[in-house]
């Protein structure tokens, strides 16, 4: 990551919008932004198949594997706005299993890009079912409140925008796509 770069352009901006950036409180915003942008982008510089490095193998468990509300911030590469929210994540294994906070630090990898929410949810899917882990299904439903439509534009606070992404016998299967849904709509207990 260019920091100096993302710095010298944060300070062309400042002086855009008609500020002194060299402003007390405005002096050391460059910098802090580009810190700022290094941690936020971090998934770019990220490979998710990493995580397949600390994997279990165990062909006898085919059930359904679910980590429910996962916190994640990303920002919206429209606006470079952040949307934050819960990312509900399931497979079913097919000979291994990811270790579940494995499951959480892909969605953290992923969601540490310039991203859009459609394309993040798809992402995470694809991952647990083509990226390596090989899952026979996957299915996947993120809900996230986008600062670009709470803060400016249409201004509208609390609404969330819900998307979802189906792989494999979630998507073949209304059973299993169903059961994976009542789970994660705390429709039915374990």
């Amino acid at each position: 990551m260019d920091k100096k770069g993302i710095e010298q352009a944060v300070s062309v901006i400042i002086k855009a919008i008609g500020e002194d950036p060299a402003r007390e409180g405005l002096v050391g915003t460059p910098r802090r932004i580009a810190d700022m942008y290094e941690e936020l982008f971090a998934g770019l510089t990220q490979d998710p198949s990493q995580l397949l490095e600390t994997g279990f193998d165990d062909e006898d468990h085919h059930e359904m594997v679910i980590v429910k509300d996962i916190p994640f911030t990303s920002l919206c590469e429209h606006h470079f706005l952040p949307f934050h929210g819960v990312a509900h994540v399931g497979y079913i294994p097919q000979g291994r299993i990811l270790g579940v906070s494995k499951v959480a630090r892909l969605v953290e990898m992923l969601a540490r890009r310039p991203q859009v929410q459609e394309r993040l949810t798809s992402q995470i899917a694809d991952f647990l079912c083509q990226g390596g882990l090989g899952a026979a299904g996957a299915g996947v439903v993120i809900e996230a409140e986008h600062s670009c439509m709470t803060a400016r534009g249409v201004k509208k606070p609390g609404s969330r925008v819900v998307t979802s992404a189906t792989r494999g016998i979630f998507r073949d299967d209304p059973r299993t796509r169903a059961e994976f849904l009542s789970i994660i709509e705390g429709r039915r207990s374990l």
